[in-house]
């Protein structure tokens, strides 16, 4: 007992000095002590590699020959990115993908906000039950989809030639379809996250402004164009913001599905990024296309800001 009570007054004449010292500092400063470290840790995991990699950019560096001599290339690593009519597919075969799921998923994401909204008997029940794809892994989902679009056993292909009578299906293997089976399993899986977000908004809007439009004898689509979309307009944004920079760079649910192929119809912009880094090992090579992709996505994603507090102004 008499060592515990020592150690405790230790302690207490620790703190109280930490705390006199403290007391001596500035608001600012006290400040700096708490966040720094912190600040220390983001720019020793974000920044850092980011600099790294601008760097080795510029050069012929190969992860998989450590001994070999590192020789400044200059911008021949982007010249050749640039040039490259693969690359510009790629990002081609990259922007369909982000556009059309975009499309699919606030027009299914929005419309089932707006059934949702209406609280009905079991909306909270279904909303549940909507909400699943979004809590599994992409992995999994990628797995699961691989079954479900098998030609010969898949229960899609037993649908489509239920109500087409097209006969089996291969979605997996068809180069006009691959692309269109990933952007069918991301529309299933995220369309849930635009339908929250969508519903955020929905009610977030006052009664009162219903109220007054039904006095002013507003009808329905009246009420939608000039009070519910404006309302939603800002939250549905920020869904796309999140969801097409999470597209952009969309890897393992691609991985899961097809793997790039058949050939390279699905091979995105990360597939082919992370064989040229990996596989091939042309790691200055990556870097450069790695840096193109972030100041793409930055751009892009700054442009879409802007236009956002617009909106919300």
């Amino acid at each position: 007992m008499p060592d515990e009570a020592q150690r405790a007054r230790r302690a207490l004449t620790v703190s109280n000095r930490i705390a006199s010292k403290l007391r001596g500092l500035s608001d600012t400063a006290i400040a700096w002590i708490f966040i720094g470290p912190t600040i220390l840790l983001l720019l020793a995991i974000n920044i850092f590699p980011l600099l790294w990699t601008i760097y080795l950019s510029f050069t012929n560096y190969r992860a998989n020959q450590p001994g070999r001599p590192v020789r400044w290339i200059g911008t021949r690593n982007y010249e050749r990115l640039l040039g490259s009519e693969d690359i510009w597919g790629y990002l081609q075969a990259t922007a369909h993908f982000v556009i059309w799921t975009m499309i699919f998923q606030i027009v299914i994401g929005f419309g089932l906000a707006l059934l949702i909204n209406r609280n009905f008997r079991g909306a909270s029940f279904w909303t549940t039950i909507i909400l699943i794809p979004m809590m599994l892994s992409p992995a999994v989902v990628g797995t699961f989809w691989t079954y479900i679009y098998q030609p010969q056993t898949g229960i899609f292909s037993y649908i489509v030639d239920f109500f087409a009578g097209t006969g089996a299906l291969d979605m997996i293997g068809s180069v006009a379809l691959a692309p269109w089976s990933i952007i069918i399993v991301d529309t299933w899986m995220w369309t849930p996250y635009i339908m929250l977000l969508c519903l955020a908004g929905l009610r977030s809007i006052p009664d009162y402004l219903y109220e007054a439009a039904e006095i002013d004898r507003a009808n329905a689509l009246q009420r939608f164009w000039y009070i519910t979309l404006p309302r939603v307009l800002p939250f549905l944004m920020l869904a796309v913001l999140f969801r097409g920079i999470e597209n952009f760079k969309m890897f393992d649910l691609v991985v899961e599905l097809t793997s790039g192929g058949p050939g390279s119809t699905t091979e995105l912009a990360s597939i082919n990024l992370k064989r040229e880094a990996f596989e091939k090992w042309r790691t200055g090579y990556s870097s450069a296309f790695a840096i193109i992709l972030f100041v793409t996505i930055f751009g892009l994603g700054n442009i879409y800001v802007k236009v956002l507090n617009k909106v919300k102004s």
